[in-house]
């Protein structure tokens, strides 16, 4: 299969001209490897370790050594948070020869891998986030594929929904009962599979934090610290409360996303795209893949999403320096916007507003604030228009 052009492919080459230690950080299986052999491939003197494989692991058993005798070489080292002792090591090495790009990390869990980091290589490092694909860099999948497979490689670019459907089962079967004991969390893969499906039937709702905590029979503080772990490791993303001067009560609580659309569908036992049409979960999974899509591409915007305590909201909110957008997500062709929504616009006064539709054709106004749009002319608007990527 031909290689295919990743977003973030400008500033990792920006980067490596900057910093001596590039890290991307991206959960397991989104292509952080392929980035990286991509974008190297035309160097010379190119080490990879990868520290899930015995053999490299014992390549440093006297890390100074290994990094010493290879000081010549850019040295890419896989699955960092596996081995957070080397990050003292790559410290002292890296303040010998401060020359830029001399490491490439990667790691599928971003909390080992910013705290250890921050500790020993602040200002020697930059970092770079990767996701799985953005519907933007697949231009040409059918945009119900993608919704029903997500955007992970070896899901969106199967033979079949059904190999689809059978790759992500063992993906999450994987993360639970291998990736996490790697880090040394002591949860057991049942009780983590029950709460990630729990995630899942509650996607794109506020967190109850009692209701979660009642229906796995645990306490606030282990609900909670599953639920960071779970976003640490990217799974899933919360997405807080936009706060205002206005006199109305508004919900205080974040809502919960699992990030991958496919992963999600899997957790639920959604197979296809006709058992997604019919399901109690399709406005919640548009809403969430929407969202993730954009998210991943402006990570540095702020974002939140508004609802009073009467129950009126909006989707989403981006706070740019020109002031607000609103985007609201609707899983219909046709899509009807209530009186509460335009309430809710007077209270916010955004500088645009649109309405992400599951449509391909040509966005549409309905009035001279209000566009209704599909994803893909969504993601080209903000680039182009009002976000530009950096």
């Amino acid at each position: 299969m031909d290689y295919l052009y990743r977003n973030i492919e400008v500033q990792l080459l920006k980067y490596q001209q900057i910093f001596p230690v590039v890290a991307i950080l991206g959960p397991r299986q989104c292509g952080k490897s392929t980035l990286v052999r991509h974008a190297l491939s035309h160097l010379p003197d190119v080490l990879y370790l990868d520290l899930q494989n015995f053999e490299d692991l014992n390549k440093l058993q006297d890390p100074w050594l290994f990094f010493r005798m290879n000081q010549d070489k850019i040295i890419c080292l896989d699955e960092i948070q596996l081995k957070p002792d080397l990050f003292p090591v790559l410290r002292s090495i890296i303040d010998l020869d401060r020359r830029p790009n001399r490491f490439i990390l990667s790691g599928s869990a971003s909390r080992t891998l910013i705290q250890q980091s921050s500790e020993s290589l602040a200002g020697r490092i930059g970092y770079l986030s990767l996701t799985p694909f953005q519907l933007d860099e697949l231009p040409n999948i059918a945009l119900a594929s993608f919704w029903n497979r997500g955007g992970f490689p070896d899901s969106s670019l199967a033979a079949k929904d059904e190999y689809s459907y059978i790759w992500r089962e063992n993906y999450i079967r994987t993360y639970i009962e291998r990736d996490i004991p790697q880090l040394g969390v002591q949860i057991t893969s049942l009780q983590l599979r029950r709460f990630l499906t729990l995630c899942a039937h509650f996607q794109g709702q506020i967190i109850n934090y009692s209701k979660l905590a009642a229906s796995m029979e645990m306490t606030h503080t282990s609900m909670r610290r599953y639920l960071d772990l779970l976003e640490q490791t990217f799974l899933l993303r919360t997405l807080p409360p936009f706060e205002t001067n206005t006199k109305k009560r508004l919900v205080k609580s974040p809502k919960v996303y699992i990030r991958d659309s496919g992963l999600l569908h899997t957790l639920l036992g959604i197979r296809d795209t006709n058992t997604l049409l019919a399901h109690p979960a399709l406005g919640p999974s548009w809403e969430g893949m929407v969202i993730e899509q954009i998210l991943s591409a402006f990570e540095d915007t702020p974002a939140f999403f508004y609802r009073t305590a009467k129950g009126e909201e909006e989707d989403l909110i981006l706070q740019v320096p020109e002031g607000l957008i609103v985007i609201e997500c609707k899983a219909s062709s046709t899509p009807r916007l209530t009186k509460g929504f335009y309430t809710l616009l007077e209270d916010l006064k955004p500088i645009q507003v649109f309405v992400v539709a599951p449509i391909e054709g040509a966005p549409y106004p309905v009035d001279e604030q209000i566009t209704i749009i599909g994803i893909k002319d969504l993601l080209q608007n903000l680039k182009s228009r009002i976000l530009p990527r950096v």
